[in-house]
């Protein structure tokens, strides 16, 4: 087994609330300098940055490895974390998601830019689409959507008083085969367990949620994987 170190909820320019800054670049290479071994860029219901961070990490060569993720925001106004093997599993989910959201056009002077960029940092496009909004998609049919596609999803953030599976639904929907959840950086799990019981049966992880390159996780988050393939990481968290 390896004692790997992660960050798993990290968002790019593409998020309307990350600096722009958060260039693929920029974000690899703050990964290396902090020495994570495994990171997630997770932007708000879209993955058109993901192709630029991929060939970044491949350029590079050995040192890091990147999950293919997504925070969805569900009906519900839940932040859910999808994560994928591969990814053409993201780029299928974003698709569907921008479907899904509704025809709210984003303004970038109230809620900031929502730039796609290419491996070399230059933006070669926006998304009109507002992507903080909520899909219309449920908690249970993006659970059915996500597994069809390969991937699996873990509640984001859920001791949040907002924007959390516990926020908005209370509870975890039982029927779904949800085995991992993600706790804030500062929040501690075993309090977590303690103020919800039905929490006992989880396993949790810790997510940085950095909209700064700052804000990345050190190397302080760690899980204990048996090698550094994406389909290994994501069997350990589904």
């Amino acid at each position: 087994m390896e004692r790997v170190a992660v960050d798993l909820h990290i968002h790019s320019a593409l998020s309307p609330c990350g600096e722009d800054e958060m260039t693929p670049n920029n974000i690899v290479n703050m990964a290396l300098i902090k020495n994570i071994d495994f990171i997630a860029v997770t932007d708000h219901n879209s993955s058109k940055n993901l192709p630029a961070v991929m060939t970044v990490a491949r350029k590079i060569g050995e040192g890091i490895c990147i999950l293919p993720g997504i925070e969805v925001t569900t009906k519900e106004e839940a932040h859910v974390l999808a994560y994928f093997p591969t990814l053409e599993g993201a780029m299928e989910l974003d698709e569907i998601l921008y479907a899904h959201l509704p025809n709210i056009m984003n303004k970038k002077e109230y809620f900031g830019s929502q730039t796609i960029m290419d491996e070399n940092d230059r933006i070669i496009g926006e998304v009109d689409k507002l992507l903080i909004s909520a899909t219309d998609i449920g908690i249970n049919r993006l659970w059915e959507t996500v597994t069809a596609i390969g991937g699996i999803i873990v509640p984001a953030h859920i001791d949040r008083k907002s924007y959390s599976i516990i926020a908005s639904l209370g509870f975890v929907p039982p029927e779904l085969a949800i085995k991992t959840c993600e706790v804030s950086k500062n929040e501690p799990i075993e309090g977590i367990k303690k103020k919800f019981l039905f929490f006992k049966d989880y396993q949790f992880i810790h997510g940085s949620d950095a909209h700064r390159l700052e804000d990345m996780a050190e190397r302080e988050y760690f899980l204990n994987l048996k090698d550094m393939r994406r389909s290994t990481l994501i069997q350990y968290l589904g």
